[in-house]
């Protein structure tokens, strides 16, 4: 939003300087138009520099993943105590 904002003062502050040739008494149109480009050029510098997904120069915001260790199915070991075949010995 103060981007628009900025881009907008920016805008009347350059049809004000260079794009109006009239004068009225007790103002100048001039001197406003500047200090309209000049009040817009510093909203949306200073809207860059809040907005601090635009700026890269710190670690505003960290993402840290966790990895959480998944329990695995456990191993499954049956023992046939009884085996099929002849019985042991004389």
């Amino acid at each position: 939003m103060g981007v628009v904002i900025g881009l907008v003062l920016v805008a009347f502050g350059a049809i004000l300087t260079w794009g109006v040739h009239a004068s009225a008494s007790g103002l100048n149109i001039t001197a406003i138009g500047v200090i309209l480009l000049v009040l817009g050029i510093l909203v949306v510098l200073l809207d860059f520099f809040w907005w601090q997904s635009w700026a890269a120069i710190g670690p505003w915001r960290e993402t840290t993943y966790v990895r959480r260790s998944v329990p695995r199915p456990r191993r499954r070991v049956v023992v046939d105590e009884d085996l099929p075949g002849p019985p042991p010995g004389p």
